[in-house]
């Protein structure tokens, strides 16, 4: 009874718009229905509309833009990473060290892969694996086999130049781990320490667009990539140069930066449906990106299917990885391994890595604009000269605005409540107050009066 009195209080007081008709004593049972209706459409009607702001500002809380106001931007030069990919002069010298001047020439190529692992072990599995293996095969600590093999910075690069301006190559090119081993890269956030030497590498219109030349004293590949990106066993072979001596590579590039706008922080990874290179969930790589995320998933399915992972896997523990058993499940499974595919493509029988990977918010877009090569036969050491340069500095970018932040939210939902019911935050402020204070109140004050009146008895 005392819960239908204080039902039948808040609606003759509520300041929602409305309710009071609802227990109107002289209102007919015609106004109440009428009153009733309304009340229940106004609020039905306030919940869709609430409901379509909360799916907005989830999903299409970003908007993109394309600007052009190219004349104050500072553009960050690609990263510039070099990969020794072959090096049989120094695996010859490694493998008589090991094995001494007379050893059997397949060995080396077992070094070899071993060196240059990207994920097949055809050699090191028939050589070494199994009950016919060779006595002088090593089983285990690859890592070290594949560190004695890779040339260090100072025997990779030499002669490098930055807008024809000579600096010293390998105290700018730093160290970084990756899938495909040690390599060395300029103006990376994923390579060196953090407090390494950074080459100043942007172009604007007084510096005109920048260009890097250096010499390669092995056979490498060289990936231009954004900054946070880094090299994998499935890059694309638009984003990298296969250079070997002899030859001189010219490559120009355009690229498109993207600007995140301050209050893009704000919103959840879900709704901007990207990640901050700093918002990192990986151990193979300090920052996040969409191709370190996919190099933590093929060592996180490595190790689900194998139980260790590769012996180059970036930033991994010594215990994670693989011994000769290892390496003979990597090569079974490559198939599985060296793939990333979609998750359609897996229902469908293919066989491939389903990576959920989310792209970097400060990915960019670079274009290979021209390729040239020459001979250079006449040139007394077998090194490739290699040049990277902007063809142009870029006059356009993309812009990611925040169009549904949460204060967007709060006046929608707000504006909603007050069109179709009248209502404000006190409004709601009403209903805990009738609910818990008022019922205690009145409680209070009757029993009072009720000892008032026995008190006059």
């Amino acid at each position: 009874m005392r819960f239908r009195q204080s039902i039948e209080e808040y609606l003759k007081n509520s300041t929602l718009h409305g309710a009071r008709f609802i227990v109107d004593k002289d209102a007919s049972w015609l106004e109440r229905i009428f009153w009733g209706i309304c009340l229940i459409a106004s609020w039905y009607a306030s919940w869709l509309l609430i409901k379509a702001s909360l799916a907005a500002f989830e999903n299409n809380a970003i908007s993109f833009v394309v600007e052009s106001s190219y004349r104050d931007w500072d553009t960050n030069f690609p990263a510039i990473i070099v990969c020794e990919s072959k090096n049989m002069d120094r695996i010859q010298e490694v493998a008589e060290q090991l094995w001494g001047a007379d050893h059997d020439f397949t060995l080396e190529e077992v070094l070899s892969e071993i060196a240059f692992f990207r994920g097949e072990s055809y050699h090191t599995v028939h050589e070494c694996g199994g009950d016919d293996s060779t006595a002088t095969c090593f089983y285990s600590n690859f890592s070290y086999y594949a560190q004695l093999v890779r040339s260090s910075c100072v025997d990779s690069i030499r002669s490098c130049e930055w807008n024809n301006k000579p600096f010293e190559c390998c105290k700018y090119f730093q160290r970084m781990e990756t899938e495909l081993g040690i390599c060395y890269a300029i103006n990376s956030m994923q390579a060196g320490k953090n407090n390494g030497p950074k080459l100043n590498m942007y172009s604007n219109r007084y510096t005109g667009p920048g260009s890097l030349k250096m010499e390669l004293l092995t056979e490498a590949t060289v990936f231009i990539l954004g900054t946070e990106e880094v090299p994998t066993l499935v890059t694309p072979k638009t984003d990298f140069l296969v250079v070997g001596p002899y030859i001189s590579f010219v490559r120009f590039v355009s690229k498109r930066d993207i600007e995140n706008d301050e209050a893009i922080r704000e919103t959840s990874v879900h709704q901007r449906n990207c990640r901050f290179p700093d918002e990192n969930i990986l151990d193979v790589h300090r920052y996040y990106s969409y191709s370190a995320c996919t190099v933590q998933c093929r060592k996180d399915r490595q190790i689900e299917l194998c139980n260790c992972s590769s012996h180059l896997s970036p930033n991994s523990p010594d215990w994670q990885l693989c011994n000769m058993d290892g390496l003979e499940c990597l090569n079974r499974n490559y198939e599985d391994l060296s793939v990333i595919i979609a998750k359609w493509s897996r229902r469908r029988g293919r066989k491939g890595l389903v990576c959920d990977c989310l792209p970097s918010c400060t990915e960019v877009d670079i274009t290979t604009v021209h390729d040239s090569k020459d001979n250079i036969y006449g040139h007394q050491n077998p090194v490739s000269k290699i040049e990277v340069a902007l063809i142009e500095l870029p006059t356009e970018r993309y812009k990611r605005n925040l169009v549904r932040g949460k204060l967007d939210l709060v006046v929608s939902i707000g504006g909603t409540t007050g069109l179709f019911v009248g209502a404000s935050l006190l409004s709601f402020v009403e209903i805990i107050y009738y609910a818990t204070i008022r019922p205690y109140t009145t409680y209070v004050h009757e029993k009072q009066r009720q000892q008032g009146l026995n008190t006059g008895h």
